[in-house]
């Protein structure tokens, strides 16, 4: 993402530049998908199997059964791809939604602490959890659940909080 190019959603201030930008890893669409892609297969093996006899119920129940599987993968793969995370060198922000839209933003200097984890199969498959802590509280503010590469993402932002005034690396 360049500054010529940024979204509606996102507003860049004078001098501010992008320093990372992404959206969940695809593992993140979760089990949905390949079940969405087996429920499809299903449906229209039956409707192609029964079509061979005309077209009859079991044919228009197979064609259904398949549009229920594309529905759940088009459904995950949309919330996916309208998930996006963006660290700047003053915010953070991120956003979701598809027909409404949810953008949380953090400036730097209100960043009191943060936190990377990784199961072990995030280890394994290069994702993991950002969490942001803020000033004057105890819970979570904001996190970047299953960033791609999340040392890059954790170390970026310490790089941008060193560079804070009054910040330091976390």
């Amino acid at each position: 993402m360049t500054v010529g190019s940024t979204p509606d959603w996102f507003h860049i201030s004078d001098g501010e530049e992008v320093v990372w930008e992404s959206r969940p890893h695809p593992v993140a669409m979760g089990t949905g998908v390949p079940v969405g892609i087996g429920v499809a297969l299903a449906g229209f093996a039956i409707a192609g199997w029964s079509a061979t006899d005309g077209v009859g119920p079991l044919t228009i129940v197979g064609l259904l059964v398949a549009l229920v599987g594309t529905a759940v993968v088009l459904a995950r793969y949309l919330v996916w791809t309208n998930t996006r995370y963006v660290i700047t060198s003053a915010e953070l922000y991120k956003k979701r939604g598809i027909v409404s839209r949810r953008v949380t933003q953090f400036r730097h200097d209100r960043i009191q602490n943060t936190s990377l984890s990784q199961t072990a199969l995030g280890r394994l498959l290069g994702y993991g959890d950002l969490t942001v802590f803020t000033a004057g509280s105890g819970d979570p503010e904001l996190t970047f659940e299953r960033v791609p590469d999340p040392e890059q993402a954790s170390q970026l932002l310490s790089d941008q909080l060193a560079e804070t005034p009054g910040g330091s690396a976390l």
